[in-house]
This record gives structure tokens, sequence and C-alpha cells, in this order.
């Protein structure tokens, strides 16, 4: 890998930097066995520069490996070597003190033992993390400053910090990039820009993530660095150790981002001290911590939980082997009090408060709430929250059913805007930014401007698809200033851990857009761009962004979170509490706030690694299944350019494994293309096997062991998450593997007629798929101004009048009196939501007007679970008298009102 070699800098490269290192190991580790001098000497050499960015090996280890080496020492050389490949393969090194040592210390107990000095398991163990020290000394200094950070550890650390020393400001980048165990950086001011050694690869990655380091590097390369490193990590500390003027320094708007400036090298002992408080107010888990405290005290309860303590439980003749099943602390654990340091979740004041403020640190946001009956829940508190009765708000209709039942308890009038069509997988993309603000232009024309309030967007969708965030905002706000944008992030919180990612995040670009709109630059570009762009004294930035945090996190199920960046919050912060009240269970669930806090230490410390590894699982698992020779004939992992038409893909990427582009041209890609697809989520497609998304997720289920979530009519949703290993990858790709051989025996064996049968089951899945129905419009009962242009309705309305049984009518799917009232009326008004699985978004909803386009969509669907429909009955309507009454009762009441 080198420092890191990126195979010609390609950007299929990056995806794997992660593993090459190890890589390297290991063919390093067949070189020493075969006696390779030359080709072992050519991979250390490659290894030296990275390893100079990690704790371990260490420069003891390395030294060792050169020694054995020149003293063609093979056996000892090919230990030594595999051991350390294995460790670092497992991350033992993080927990095994024995991992730091040569061979003969491990053999001679009365060698003393080495770095790093005290680790353990359980509740006694001590988290491993590196500090980045960066230094202005020549390199021979470097060593004997490590080891003075390593006599400042005491017995008392809650962590093991192991220092990394480097000496400029390139090769500090990269270690920040490359090094997934720094927690934190420390510059002694006074270092150069530029690596000993000439590095384009290095140069590559800067310029991807630090476009603008080149230019500056002969400014304040502390401050740079200080801006850089959280840029890319923003949960770094960053210090500084400086000559200059400290007081001064300390209260320039310039050291914001640094935790804390010491004069020189004064207060070493303090600097320890403040590296160990800053990893601890990440590691702090206010809530969890607290509840396992509750849990070792001898509690007597005599409120309304039963199971809580775990005596029904435990003590019980029946159900004995559910306490066996859980263990004792969970029923320990459990309590219905608020008292005891447990906090309320509907009005917080103790560790819940704190560890929702810790949630908005992590998520980038001003604050937020937790929440735990899942995203459904936090979307309708969002919704009541901040919208009125009769505001229009702009959604997209394949949206989560979450966002039209909260429109429903809102009050608000949607305006159903169609996403792209994706009709040969009966998927829908993304919301395009252009249907947008024609909704908006056409809103201002008929003088409803004021009147918008919303917009919701899904981001990531279901099936992978990511907005540009930044310029749907940007061209939102230039029509709107004041604009509210709800973006449903349901599948994509993890994103914000990775630098890679995070441009496309809710509250990435709000961090960006607040910076730029304060910027003067910015105020010269908005008035040369005669209003394409936001006016900067006028913009309101009211950003809100919900997050399944279970879904991409380790956090129990339902666990979710609400994270708010709304500069006018006030305005709506009793709304929020009440619309919180309505929504929040008084009994919540004490399991679930305590994995989100959990969660939530976990990707502060360690999110970047597990988002940066789950990618690149990802991009070789989207690889392994194209590029295998059997496995290619029936299975196809859908490519960037199969799933995001080509006019939303400007910069011509296609794929992640694409030759000839550089991690420059890649990122450039993801700041200004329309749409990007997110690499974890992984569109299988299996039509050519000749299985229907249900089918094959049904057998994968049966025969293999392996469980999908989402299917179309040919394909499955292969969800790659922190969770997921290489094991599990090579589980998926013997079970492709496995049926293709099965596909191969039995059309083999079966003959022609198997083969035409199979070919047109192919066709079938493949070709002969029904188009997909966009939305058509509210009925005009439903509608403020039937004359008017705009798409706006009142649901709630419909949505409620079908409580009435005398107003609902009841029609078949296939009789002839459908297609009659649809060519000659009366027209037929859908009653409720329907939403068929899948595709999983509703194609009626209360109010709306059924087309030949949904009917005929309908009468082509093969699937058995459709939410909304009971084929028994039939249709479910708006009955023609009840549609004429209420448009009387209209008409009476707009009278009234011109009267009076």
């Amino acid at each position: 890998m080198g420092k890191p070699s990126m195979e010609g800098s390609s950007a299929r490269a990056f995806f794997s930097a992660s593993e090459e290192r190890v890589e390297r190991w290991r063919e390093l580790h067949r070189a020493v066995k075969d006696k390779r001098q030359q080709d072992a000497a050519a991979q250390l050499a490659q290894l030296d520069a990275l390893e100079d960015l990690c704790g371990y090996p260490g420069s003891r280890l390395m030294a060792l490996v050169h020694e054995r080496l020149k003293e063609n020492d093979w056996p000892g050389l090919a230990r030594l070597v595999q051991r350390i490949s294995l460790s670092l393969l497992s991350n033992s090194y993080r927990d095994d003190p024995e991992a730091w040592k040569s061979d003969e210390e491990q053999e001679d107990p009365h060698i003393p033992k080495v770095l790093p000095p005290s680790m353990g398991r359980g509740q006694a163990r001590k988290p491993y993390c590196e500090v980045l020290i960066v230094s202005p000394g020549e390199r021979s200094t470097w060593g004997a400053m490590a080891d003075g950070m390593r006599k400042l550890r005491r017995e008392t650390d809650e962590f093991v910090i192991e220092p990394v020393v480097v000496g400029s400001f390139e090769d500090a980048v990269l270690a920040v990039l490359v090094n997934y165990n720094i927690q934190a950086v420390v510059m002694f001011d006074g270092f150069g820009y530029a690596a000993q050694t000439p590095l384009p690869d290095l140069r590559e990655l800067i310029a991807a993530y630090l476009p603008q380091a080149a230019a500056a590097r002969d400014g304040d390369l502390a401050m740079l660095l200080a801006r850089g490193a959280r840029a890319i990590r923003p949960e770094l500390d960053v210090y500084l150790s400086t000559d200059r003027d400290v007081a001064k320094l300390a209260g320039a708007d310039e050291a914001a981002g640094i935790r804390r400036v010491f004069f020189a090298l004064e207060e070493m002992l303090e600097l320890h001290l403040a590296l160990l408080e800053g990893i601890k107010e990440r590691y702090e888990t206010p809530y969890f911590d607290n509840l396992k405290k509750y849990a070792q005290r001898p509690i007597g309860t005599f409120h309304a939980l039963p199971i809580a303590r775990g005596k029904s439980i435990f003590k019980s003749n029946w159900i004995r082997d559910m306490g066996e099943f859980y263990g004792a602390n969970l029923f320990l654990a459990e309590s219905s009090a608020t008292t005891g340091g447990l906090d309320s979740l509907l009005e917080p004041t103790g560790n819940i408060k704190l560890a929702q403020d810790k949630a908005a640190r992590a998520f980038g946001g001003d604050r937020t709430f937790l929440v735990t009956n899942g995203t459904s829940t936090s979307n309708k508190i969002i919704h009541m929250a901040v919208c009125r009765p009769g505001d229009i708000v702009l959604i997209d209709r394949d949206c989560h059913k979450s966002h039209h039942y909260g429109l429903v308890l809102a009050g608000a009038q949607p305006y159903y805007i169609d996403a792209f069509p994706l009709t040969q997988y009966s998927m829908y993309g993304s919301l395009a930014i252009q249907p947008i603000k024609d909704a908006l232009l056409a809103l201002k024309a008929e003088g409803k401007l004021d009147r918008v309030r919303m917009l919701v967007l899904t981001n990531c969708t279901f099936d992978g698809h990511v907005a540009n965030v930044e310029r749907t905002m940007l061209e939102c706000l230039a029509i709107k200033p004041d604009l509210i944008f709800l973006w449903d992030e349901a599948w994509f919180g993890f994103a914000y851990f990775s630098p890679f990612l995070r441009r496309r995040t809710a509250m990435g670009v709000t961090a960006k857009l607040r910076a730029m709109f304060k910027d003067p630059a910015y105020k010269k570009r908005f008035q040369e761009s005669k209003g394409a762009l936001p006016d900067p004294d006028k913009v309101r930035l009211r950003v809100y962004e919900s997050d399944s945090v279970h879904k991409s996190m380790s956090s129990l199920r339902q666990g979710s979170i609400i994270v708010v960046a709304d500069q006018d919050f006030h305005t709506v912060e009793a709304s929020f509490k009440e619309a919180f009240f309505t929504h929040t269970s008084t009994s919540p669930n004490l399991q679930i706030i305590a994995s989100l806090d959990v969660a939530r230490r976990q990707m502060e410390l360690e999110g970047y690694e597990l988002v940066q590894r789950a990618m690149q699982l990802a991009v070789e698992m989207r690889r392994e299944v194209n590029q295998h020779p059997l496995i290619s004939k029936y299975f196809k992992a859908a490519t960037p350019a199969e799933m995001i038409p080509a006019e939303y893909r400007k910069s011509g990427f296609s794929d992640y494994g694409q030759e000839g582009w550089s991690l420059t041209r890649l990122i450039g890609a993801l700041d200004n293309d329309e749409f990007f697809l997110d690499p974890t989520r992984i569109t299988l497609l299996c039509g050519n096997a000749g299985y229907d998304g249900t089918q094959f997720k049904a057998l994968l289920s049966s025969e293999y062991d392996i469980q999908i979530n989402k299917t179309s009519r040919n394909s499955v949703l292969v969800q790659i998450n922190i969770n997921n290993t290489r094991s599990d990858l090579a589980h998926l790709i013997k079970a492709l593997a496995d049926m293709s051989r099965l596909i191969d025996k039995r059309l083999a064996e079966g003959g022609a007629a198997a083969q035409a049968a199979f070919k047109a089951r192919v066709k079938s899945l493949v070709e002969d798929v029904p188009d997909l129905p966009n939305f058509s419009r509210f009925h005009d009962a439903f509608r403020d101004n039937p004359k008017s242009k705009t798409a706006e309705g009142h649901m709630r309305e419909a949505f409620y009048l079908a409580y009435d049984a005398a107003a609902l009518e009841f029609v078949k799917l296939n009789s002839k009196d459908v297609d009659e009232r649809l060519k000659n009326g009366p027209e037929m008004v859908s009653s409720k939501f329907v939403i068929p699985y899948p595709p999983g978004f509703p194609i009626m909803v209360p109010g709306q007007v059924i087309t030949q386009e949904t009917i005929t969509f309908m009468r082509k669907l093969d699937v058995k679970e459709i939410h909304g429909y009971n084929a028994a009955l039939g249709l479910e309507l708006l009955s023609s008298k009840a549609l004429a009454a209420l448009k009387k009762e209209e008409r009476s009441s707009t009278k009234k009102d011109r009267e009076r």
C-alpha cells in the first residue's frame, strides 16, 4: 500500500485501502516463507512508510523485522511477520500485550513487559487508542518524544493511549485518513508542509479531501491542519502546543476548532490528562452508565412493572426459561420509575438530557431527541410540530408511509411530486430538483408560496439513491428562503461519520451552508447570481433529520433520533414538545434508550473505521458478483449507471470498479452529480435466474439461512452495514454460486422444454414489467380551487370521510364496472392508502382519483401483500353520493363566506 499505493490513484483502490495494509503483511509473509529476499525487501519497503503512521507494530518490532531479514533469519522472521499480520487482521493488539512482544519476550517470563502496559478484558478492559503527534523536530528525536508520552501513563488511566509521531502536514493528514485508531491530534507548532519523500498518491488524497490545502501551504499550518483534521473526522480532539502568544491565540476565531492550547512543553502531564478527558467525553454514555449502576442496587419495586428485578421470571415454575435465555441484567435494568437517576424521556433533565446533547454533537445538530418507537414516530413528530392545518408540504409520493400519515395528522396539504421511475426494476428512484422547483414556482405564480411550509425528501432512498443535498437546498431556498427541510435519513444515519458521504447528509450540508452564508465572498456571488442563489440576508436555515439508528448503527430495534438544526426552533419549540408528548409512550423501553446512547458512543469513537470497512466490503461484494463467471450468468449487482439515469450523472460515473477514475474525480462526481448511489445498498438482480424478488428472498432464507429485507419484481436489496464481515460476504457468494450451479444443472437435464419455460419466465420478470403509475390528482371535492394548476389537496378530509361507512362503496378490481367508470364515470376516488409490497409505496392515497394507469398496474401485480386492499371486497372508494354532498356543502360554505 505504500503511502498508500492507490494503484494509479484509482477510485477502486480507495475503497480497498483499509484492507490493503493487512494484505501487504500477508504478501510479506508469503515472500518470507518462500525465502524470496528481494520480494520481501520490496514489500517491507512499501510497508515502512505506512507503518510510520500507525502505533502497532511500532518502531521496535519493525526494527526487529528489518534485523531478521538482514540476517536471513527466515524461521524467526516468518513467525514475527505472521504474528503481526494476524494481530492486525484480528485487532488483537488492542487487547493483548503479547502482540507487542518479540518471540523471545513471549517465551522468557524474566524479560520485562513492553508497551502498551495495561490492557484487560470484560469490565476491566481499557480501550486502546492512538494519538497523533505532529512534531517539527528531527526524525531522530521522535522516539524520545513518544517514550516521554508513554511515561505519563498511570494505572488509573481509563484508556491506553499509544503515540504516533509524524513530521509534516501531509503525513498528518494521511495518518488521519488511514489510521482508524487515532482519537486526537497534538500539534507542536513549527512543522512543515511536505512529506520527506515525494508522494503523488498522498497529494491525491489531500487534493480530494482538502482541495484548498496546497494553496494555503505557506500560511499557518497548525490552523490549516486543525481545520483539515476536523473536516475529515469532526469527532477528533485537536490540541496545539506553541510558543506564540497563547492567550491571544486561544481566543481567536481561527482556533475555535482546537480543544486546548498549551504553551510550549511546560505542561506535558496536563496534555496527557486533557487527552484522556477528551476521549472520556465521547466514551461516556450518561444513560447507559447510570442504568448499569441502577441494576446493581438492591431496589424494592412497588410500581406497575412486575418484570422489573426478574423475580416473577426466575421464581416461576413455567417461564424461568425466559430468564435463562436473556440473563438477569435485562430484568435488573428494567423499571417504570424516572427517579433514582433514570430520568424521563418526556421531560429529560438528567442523564437523558446529557445523552441527547452528546448525540447532537455527534450527529452535527443543534439538538437531538431520542425516540424509542422508530423513525415512523420521529417523522410524525416533525410533521405535527412544524406543520399547521392548511400548510402545503412538497413531498415525494414514494416516501415512507409515516410521512403520509403524518400529513393526515397535521392537517397539512400534500403536494405530491413523482420521483424518476426505474420501471425495469419496478421501483422509483428519487425526487429530482427540477420538479421541486417547478412546483415552488407554480405555487408562487398563484400567490400560494407563503403557504408552503416544508419539503420532505428521503435521503438515501431504500434502494440507495443519495440526493445532492447542497444543490437541493440552495436552489429551493433561492425561491423560498424560509422553507423547512425534512430529510428522512432513516437508512443513511451512518453516513455522517464518513468524510466521503458526509457531504451528502443533511447536517453535513447545513454546517457548510451556515459558514457559506456568513462569508462575505458568498454575498458577492449572490449579487452576481441574479437570484439563482439564496439571499444570505433573508435565508433561514431550518433543517430536520430523522435517523433510524437501529437500521445502520448498533441500536436495538426501533431506536431512532431526530436531529434539529433550525435557527427558528424557538418558534416551534412549544408545538414540538406537544407533538413529542403525543407520540411518545409514557413507558419507553429503557434498553432502547441505553442502546441509542451506546450507538452514539461507538460512532464517535470508531464510526469512521466501521463505515469505511462497510463501504469496502460492499464494493468488494459488487465486484465478486459481477465478475464471477458463473454467478454473473444469472445474478447481477446493479451499477450506479443502471440505477441512476445519465441525465443525473453528468460526471459519467458508472461503477465503483470503473477503470481510470482517480479519487479526486470520484469525489467530484459525489459533489456535483444530482444523484449518487450509496455503495452499501446493493440491488441484487435475480430476474435472469428466473426468480421474482419475493421468491428469491424466501429461498435465501429457507435454504441458505440468509436474511434479506426489501424485494422488487426482479430484485432483492442486499444491505451492507457495520455488522457485516468478510465471512458474511463469503456466505452470500457461496449461496449464489450454489444456486447458479443448480440452475445450470436443471436446464441441462431438462432439455428444450425446460429451457423454453425458463426463458419465458425470465422474460416475464425482466421485460414484461408493468409501467409504474404516477400520482394523478386529488378529487375536486378535496381541492380549494379545482381550476388551480397546483396539485395540493385536503388528504386529511378524505381520510376521515372514510370513517363513515355510509360514504363508502366497493368495486371489484377486475370487474367490468371498473372499466366502465374509467371510461364514462363517475370518477373512482380512493378512500385510503393502498400500498403493495413490493414496491412499498402508496399507489393510491385518500382522495386520489384512480386512473387507468393505476388499475393496469394493480391488475399486473403478482404480490401477496397489499396494505389497504381486500381482494374479497374490492377497491374501497369514496362513494359518488358522498363526494357530491361534500361538494355541495363546500359550495354552500363558500357562498356564506362571500356573503359575510
